[in-house]
């Protein structure tokens, strides 16, 4: 299967396909007599597996272990699970903070006027807010 029909299959853009065969997540894939790149079912899988992992936050380092494992025909399962339970808190934390500022960005339209007098300062609403 051509790199096209790939990307049209699984939704993701050639480029993207090419990077990740330059960082080696997948390998490269044989070529046609014209050069073309041929992907066969596993090269497929293996882009697939690589979309998901990104989809769910896993850095190019995390997905090229969990790789390594399964081409060492070991299940990656164990490692995986630690991964997604460190994303999780990852998560968690920045959903908190994320909630902090957001509540700092509403009090700050709640409480502070528009216009303070101060024709020296950039914006009151964010000065010297520390």
């Amino acid at each position: 299967m051509r790199i096209g029909e790939v990307a049209d299959r699984l939704a993701v853009n050639p480029r993207t396909i090419r990077y990740y065969e330059s960082v080696g997540l997948i390998p490269e894939p044989t070529r046609t007599e014209s050069g073309y790149r041929d992907y066969d079912k596993q090269g497929l899988e293996r882009i697939r597996f690589v979309k998901t992992a990104r989809r769910l936050d896993l850095s190019l380092d995390e997905i090229r272990e969990i790789l390594a494992f399964a081409d060492r025909r070991r299940t990656p399962c164990g490692h995986v699970r630690t991964v997604v339970g460190r994303k999780a808190r990852e998560l968690d934390d920045r959903i908190a903070e994320m909630t902090r500022l957001r509540d700092e960005l509403l009090e700050i339209e709640r409480t502070v006027p528009v216009s303070i007098g101060d024709e020296e300062a950039i914006c009151p609403l964010i000065e010297h807010r520390i």
